[in-house]
């Protein structure tokens, strides 16, 4: 359903302003594509990187440092940031994953800050400042990325295909033993599974699919720069997958589009939405551990529980959870209160 309202979307868009709206979904795409593949690390694998937004920049670099060269044939750059990405995620996931929780944490984000920086110092490609791109990647001296609509179509389709391609990951005997591990690694070791190499494999197809949406990034945006690999943005790749649902690939995309859509709409409203946002993602944490996903999932259960049929039905419903709620709090308060004047 997702994917056929994607697809719908620029009908739609034409009762709008078209050229915004179709900007704005094809972003959401395409960070959605960088959301997928952080979930398949962190949601199946137990592995939270804090340095994913670096296999995003190194895509979008190889696609500016092209073109910056006159090379702008996608059959060359395409499989260069793709290449690229996954080789700097294969050497960077030989150390990483021989560490675990926190240190793990903190060595993908010194390895993504690494890169950062790198990007950075690259004077003759802007530096700090970024690279606007001569001209957008082409296929054989065609431009498909020239015209806005089938750019849109070609970013939906890699969705798809970095979708099915997780899901098949995910379900395969390769995804049950990966899976495996990050329950319990001695054991899936003990049974005669190298859990380092499945873990090193899809922490490198993780980096291949970041490379992917930089290259995308790249032309969508004409312009790439050494903030697309910074830590806050890998914070708002965590931040997605924990809004849609973590452990689930619908969950990443929907929390994607969350996300950016709330942040566009707060961002009219101030210029620090992230003050209105946090509470916001606090609140969803706390009534639904799975996300948005898993928020509906419960309110669906709660609906056909309560038998509402008008909305007459839904108000006392509503009541009645509200009263059992303060009832709960005002237990847990009072037996708090006590054990502390026992103490």
């Amino acid at each position: 359903m997702m994917f056929v309202a994607f697809a719908l979307f620029p009908i739609a868009a034409t009762f709008g302003a078209e050229a915004y709206l179709i900007d704005l979904f094809r972003r959401i795409m395409i960070f959605a594509i960088a959301a997928l593949a952080l979930d398949l690390l962190v949601g199946y694998g137990a592995l939270v990187s804090f340095g994913h937004a670096a296999f995003i920049g190194i895509g979008a670099y190889a696609v500016g440092i092209l073109a910056a060269s006159n090379v702008s044939d996608m059959i060359i750059s395409l499989p260069l940031a793709i290449g690229a990405a996954a080789l700097f995620a294969y050497l960077t996931g030989t150390i990483c994953l021989r560490t675990r929780g926190v240190y793990f944490i903190m060595i993908t984000l010194a390895f993504g800050q690494m890169a950062y920086f790198f990007a950075g110092s690259l004077a003759p490609y802007g530096g700090d400042d970024g690279l606007t791109l001569a001209m957008r990647s082409t296929l054989l001296g065609f431009a498909p990325f020239k015209h806005d609509l089938l750019f849109y179509y070609i970013v939906l389709g890699c969705l798809v295909g970095c979708y099915w391609l997780c899901r098949a990951l995910v379900i395969s005997r390769f995804g049950r033993v990966f899976r495996g591990a990050r329950e319990n690694p001695t054991r899936m070791a003990a049974l005669g599974f190298d859990v380092f190499r499945y873990q090193l494999t899809a922490y490198t197809i993780s980096g291949a699919l970041g490379g992917l949406a930089g290259f995308l990034l790249a032309n969508a945006t004409d312009f790439v720069s050494p903030a697309y690999m910074s830590w806050h943005r890998s914070g708002e790749l965590i931040v997605m997958i924990i809004l849609g649902g973590i452990g689930n690939l619908n969950g990443a995309i929907v929390g994607t589009v969350a996300f950016l859509l709330l942040g566009e709409w707060l961002s009219d409203l101030t210029e620090n939405w992230e003050m209105i946002f946090g509470p916001l993602l606090v609140v969803i944490i706390l009534l639904a551990r799975g996300g948005l996903l898993g928020l509906a999932a419960q309110m669906a259960a709660w609906y056909r529980r309560e038998n509402i049929l008008s909305v007459g039905d839904f108000i006392a419903a509503v009541g009645r959870y509200l009263r059992q709620l303060a009832r709960r709090t005002i237990k847990s308060t009072l037996q708090t209160s006590r054990s502390r004047s026992r103490g």
